[in-house]
């Protein structure tokens, strides 16, 4: 009885349709990201780049004209990270949970409407909510005296104490779309028998998703919850659209996306600093590779057991 001892194929053109993708990525993505951690290691003394170690670092936290700035823009941003969690995914999955009913007309249409403020620019959103909220040409007070609310106005973006919220209200409103569809898709991808099964057993309605389907879309959800970390700790245009380079009133709206932009560019009477900026980058880099670490190393291993 003859051996076969034939070689292995070796797939070649896999490799030929990843290196443009990998070639691109990396001129673009990696070589800039090694770039900015180099950097955040010199600082231009005399027009010349010196190596002075974590200087910056230490800098950057301790130096009271820095460190007060830093601190700031990081509670702002993980209080913007804090709303979406706790009031952004929680729609997106009840949305889903709504429209992913069988019973529910029109699901196509709701669905559209509820995911177009997704695809708007961060300028329209953030310059018309703007214009939205102004207590001399806006909208919002004549629609809240039309229904006797009129007290409730406030000018919700020029107050330091509101500002940052009111933001982070309109980004959730902007992009609740994504968590819905995403959990909508895991919806629709569990198996018919263990819907029938459950069923069968009596367990219908919301005791149904409370008890059958959350359990399985646990990934889908664990997965929207470190999207939603990394696309916060990244956040920029939005508050840069609706309250400029500054993050008015007062720096009470900064996040580490607009502190390093003014610190990289420079923004009115501040010079730029490439170094301290590239120290902030770097610092916003090993943020999210420690919560994309924290979710893949210890979150991801306990959701696997409902996985089917």
């Amino acid at each position: 009885m003859s051996i076969s001892s034939e070689k292995p194929t070796v797939r070649w053109h896999i490799g030929v349709f990843l290196a443009p993708a990998v070639l691109i990525y990396t001129a673009v993505m990696i070589l800039p990201l090694f770039g900015t951690l180099q950097l955040s290691f010199f600082r231009m003394i005399d027009r010349e780049a010196v190596f002075v170690g974590l200087e910056n670092f230490r800098t950057l936290f301790f130096d009271p004209r820095w460190s007060a700035s830093f601190w700031n823009a990081l509670g702002n941003n993980t209080w913007f990270f804090i709303i979406h969690m706790l009031v952004q995914n929680p729609i997106g999955i009840l949305l889903a949970a709504i429209l992913s009913s069988p019973r529910l007309r029109l699901a196509s249409a709701y669905r559209t409407a509820i995911f177009i403020p997704t695809i708007l620019s961060f300028v329209i959103v953030g310059f018309g909510w703007k214009l939205i909220l102004s207590p001399i040409w806006g909208v919002a007070p004549s629609i809240l005296d039309a229904v006797g609310l009129k007290m409730l106005f406030a000018p919700w973006l020029g107050k330091e104490e509101y500002a940052l919220t009111t933001l982070s209200l309109i980004s959730v409103w902007q992009f609740v779309g994504i968590p819905m569809m995403l959990i909508y898709a895991a919806l629709l991808s569990i198996p018919d028998d263990i819907i029938e099964a459950a069923e069968c057993d009596g367990v219908t309605g919301m005791s149904q998703f409370w008890k059958v389907k959350l359990p399985l879309i646990l990934p889908s959800i664990g997965i929207i919850s470190v999207l939603t970390f990394v696309a916060n700790f990244n956040a920029f245009d939005l508050i840069y659209s609706a309250q400029g380079a500054l993050a008015g009133p007062n720096y009470a709206t900064d996040i580490l996306g607009t502190f390093l932009y003014r610190t990289f560019f420079g923004f009115q009477l501040q010079i730029g600093d490439a170094s301290m900026g590239s120290t902030i980058a770097s610092i916003m880099f090993l943020i999210i590779l420690a919560g994309v670490c924290f979710y893949l190393f210890i979150i991801q291993r306990r959701l696997r057991r409902y996985q089917f």
